[in-house]
């Protein structure tokens, strides 16, 4: 089984999230994709960050597909870092080929995650393109670092099945929508529902 492991906050969840999800089903050849709403980032202020129940019962509300599944498993097993949580699913499913899913945002920025060369040799990475990130991302840090391991965009649908270190950067349909910006009420239909 192919499973999309596609985490953040959540906060609040938006038509964005759904798309990327729906996006990797299709282009990754995914049979499932699982939220991780955590409870918790590290490299944000979470003083006011809603409580994880709120947050979860938002993004189930969104979700709405029969192949996205919304969990906040992370808070029972204590992880506080990606790369732990990824760590413990490999070995609790070590049948199942995971595939991290993540916006061109938080790979522009994903030289600054705890562990993260170790977290992208334990598991493909798809990144997912986003407005006005495209040359960050691809010029990032990371995507510096592991540029000899990413895939052509047509091989997605191979990629679930590379070992790691393996990523792919994936263009087309994009959502303007952002937590942050629909939190501080500066995008246009920020209600949390689209």
């Amino acid at each position: 089984m192919n499973i999309g492991l596609f985490g953040g906050s959540f906060n609040p969840p938006h038509a964005g999230h759904r798309l990327v999800a729906t996006a990797a089903l299709k282009r990754l050849g995914l049979h499932r994709v699982w939220w991780l709403v955590t409870p918790g980032n590290p490299l944000k202020n979470n003083s006011e960050l809603p409580a994880l129940a709120t947050r979860l019962a938002a993004a189930r509300r969104l979700a709405r597909h029969p192949r996205v599944s919304v969990t906040g498993f992370e808070a029972e097993i204590g992880a506080r870092y990606t790369y732990d949580t990824v760590a413990y699913l490999k070995r609790r499913c070590p049948e199942v080929r995971f595939v991290w899913l993540m916006g061109a945002d938080s790979f522009a920025n994903f030289h600054r995650w705890q562990n993260w060369r170790r977290m992208a040799a334990l598991i493909p990475i798809a990144v997912i393109d986003r407005p006005g990130l495209t040359i960050a991302a691809a010029r990032s840090r990371a995507a510096t670092a592991l540029a000899r391991y990413r895939l052509p965009e047509e091989e997605a649908h191979l990629l679930a099945g590379r070992p790691p270190p393996a990523w792919i950067f994936l263009h087309g349909p994009r959502s303007p929508l952002s937590s942050t910006a629909l939190r501080r009420g500066a995008e246009p239909g920020g209600d949390a529902s689209r």
